[in-house]
């Protein structure tokens, strides 16, 4: 099978390496593990008119979109008006996750479980009054911030005055702001494949978005995550997953019957099990980075035909092994807040490497602004899994860190006991 792959991140080396297949990409960063994999590649920043040319010229099965941008941006739309198939939602259904007020209204509209009490607003106008009446909220840009512009009260906003001072500043560059309820719970993610009529679910994750240990600091990108031998969470039973997975097959439906549109991707829902049961925080149109990185490496089918499947509406289930994974992210010192770029080394490792926001050079690898390399482990146990992971990040050479404590026992222990404590 023949796949154009578009992005150039940790999340595109590891779905590159999955797909495996006749590769060709279209990065805008030269990313050594996806110009490993590839037959040919270019590098230039997202062109609709060069990626078009290059995707006639090698004439692919399907296109892959591999990053929330291009999507936003109708390359999608772009691709399928040429002829092209893609593994990737058009613009209108990227709103999923391109736009939070619309994909609140569309739970409201359909009757979609699982939202929290919520608000959209275009204007500042009764924002704080609704903030009086909630008293614990959080409030969301409209569009896409890289998961870091969502505040919550108490802790980044400490009065509503600030609060009402942050929706000003989101309204003058987005439409709209959410202010819904603030939920406690735990975190988990759940990515699933769909073809608008069919979904496959994968196994569910948890991310790590704090830079520092115990869950401290600004948050990330994501600094790493995990996934358990039996497909479950410490926290979460098989019923939690599956009504994750119902209301994901709620939105892909009521997406069709809103737009007209069959969504053909990955729906990707970020859930909180609460002491009210399963709620949902946001979708992504696109896989998860870095809880991708947890389940291609296990995924006991052929990922490109997986696709194919999607692209031509004859998705069937699919199947992981019953591995544990750790992944954790080596990042530059002072990120996210003040990152110091520099030269980075990886030695052997028996953890899986998948490269992030580096630069080849001529003299070696280095580090950028972000995230730099993602290591995973995968093992019969989360223990030994978590043990080849922390070892492959021991040995990388250069001004980094790196979270110790993801996939611990400890960590996982305190997880167990905060949802125990909140019901």
């Amino acid at each position: 099978m023949r796949v154009l792959l578009l992005g150039q991140g940790a999340r595109e080396h590891c779905i590159a390496e999955a797909l495996d297949s006749e590769l060709y990409s279209f990065m805008k960063t030269r990313n050594p593990g996806i110009m490993e994999l590839s037959k040919e590649y270019i590098i230039s920043d997202l062109d609709f008119e060069k990626l078009g040319k290059f995707a006639q010229r090698i004439n692919p099965d399907f296109i892959f979109i591999g990053p929330e941008g291009p999507l936003e941006n109708g390359v999608v739309d772009h691709l399928t008006s040429l002829g092209i198939g893609c593994f990737g939602p058009t613009k209108s259904l990227a709103r999923i996750e391109t736009s939070k007020a619309f994909m609140r209204k569309l739970m409201e509209k359909y009757k979609v479980d699982g939202a929290p009490e919520f608000k959209v607003f275009s204007s500042t106008e009764g924002i704080k009054e609704y903030m009086r009446d909630v008293n614990d909220f959080v409030v969301k840009p409209d569009g896409l911030t890289g998961g870091k512009g969502v505040k919550v009260f108490g802790e980044h906003l400490k009065s509503i005055e600030e609060a009402l001072g942050y929706s000003q500043e989101l309204l003058r560059s987005h439409d709209f702001v959410v202010v819904e309820e603030r939920l406690d719970g735990e975190e988990f993610s759940l990515q699933c494949i769909s073809d608008g009529k069919h979904l496959a679910a994968t196994v569910p994750v948890q991310d790590h978005k704090r830079a520092y240990e115990d869950d401290q600091g600004p948050n990330t990108g994501g600094m790493g995550s995990y996934s358990m031998k039996d497909h479950l969470l410490p926290f979460l039973k098989k019923r939690d997953v599956e009504k994750g997975e119902k209301i994901t097959q709620d939105i892909m439906e009521a997406l069709h019957k809103e737009t007209g549109e069959y969504y053909k991707g990955v729906l990707y829902g970020g859930f909180i099990l609460t002491k009210k049961g399963v709620k949902l925080l946001e979708y992504n149109a696109r896989f998860g980075d870095p809880e991708v990185m947890n389940i291609l490496p296990i995924l006991k089918d052929n990922f490109a035909e997986i696709c194919s499947a999607a692209v031509n509406q004859d998705l069937k289930n699919v199947e992981f092994e019953k591995k544990a994974t750790v992944c954790k992210y080596v990042v530059p010192k002072g990120y996210p807040l003040n990152p110091v770029p520099g030269k980075l080394e990886i030695t052997n490792t028996k953890a899986k490497v998948y490269y992030a926001s580096v630069d080849l050079k001529e003299d070696g690898l280095y580090m950028t602004r972000s995230r730099a390399a993602a290591f995973v482990g995968i093992a019969d146990t989360i223990d030994d899994a978590e043990k080849i992971a922390q070892n492959a990040v021991e040995k990388v050479k250069g001004d980094v860190f790196y979270r110790k404590d993801i996939g611990t026992e400890r960590l996982l222990r305190k997880r167990v006991e905060h949802m125990k404590n909140l019901r």
